[in-house]
């Protein structure tokens, strides 16, 4: 084919039609430019179908890690909301229980101080995802920004929190090493048994703000999981 074209320009120098032989160059020129404009065509529409396909399994992927991070969630909140009711009983009537009703008391305290569990999410798609710069790319902005605020800031702050709450927690149960291994209260003075309310408090107010932000974390989390 080459051998082809080449003795048809020879033919026209021969022949002395340059400008044939000009209109024929630029031609040859315009279908090299076509070409290369088709292949860059093509290669991108390839790039851009492996890029959707890398979109879709990351969403996929990240909505999975997300149904599981909502029902951890659930099952912290429905751990402590015993603990909240215990907590008001605590606060209205400690000094009545303790001189009046010692059994009840300490079967308040046991649901007070039961195990404490708090929330760290599951990351990897997220973590996979940027930390190859590939969420950057996705053509869902809308999606991502969401994405980003509840990684970046609405868990950071869980992960903080529930590490205050976890301190808190850990400093009651030393304090109350004795109740918590016998289920039941030692002889405490009044001055005592407010000492013993206000550490509790202390922990209460921190539990209370946790639940709230694990609450608006399940809100994001949802949204996230309604778009498309």
């Amino acid at each position: 084919m080459i051998k082809f074209f080449r003795k048809i320009r020879q033919k026209m120098l021969t022949e002395n039609k340059f400008s044939n032989y000009l209109i024929y160059a630029i031609g040859e020129i315009f279908l090299v430019v076509i070409g290369i404009l088709i292949a860059l065509q093509i290669n991108n529409w390839n790039e851009s179908r492996k890029q959707s396909i890398t979109e879709k399994e990351f969403i996929t992927s990240l909505k999975n890690d997300l149904k599981q991070d909502k029902a951890f969630i659930k099952r912290v909140i429905k751990l402590n909301e015993p603990r909240i009711v215990a907590y008001e009983i605590l606060n209205d009537n400690l000094q009545n229980l303790y001189n009046n009703d010692r059994k009840s008391l300490d079967s308040i305290f046991k649901i007070y101080f039961r195990s404490q569990r708090t929330f760290y999410p599951i990351s990897g798609s997220y973590e996979s995802a940027e930390s190859g710069n590939q969420i950057s790319i996705f053509q869902n902005k809308k999606l991502v920004q969401k994405v980003v605020k509840l990684y970046n800031s609405t868990y950071d702050r869980l992960i903080d929190n529930g590490r205050i709450l976890d301190e808190r927690w850990d400093f009651l149960s030393k304090k109350y090493s004795y109740e918590r291994r016998t289920g039941k209260f030692r002889e405490m003075t009044p001055e005592q048994l407010t000492e013993f309310l206000n550490d509790v408090y202390h922990h209460f107010k921190q539990l209370e703000w946790y639940l709230e932000s694990l609450k608006l974390a399940i809100m994001e989390i949802d949204e996230i999981n309604t778009e498309k």
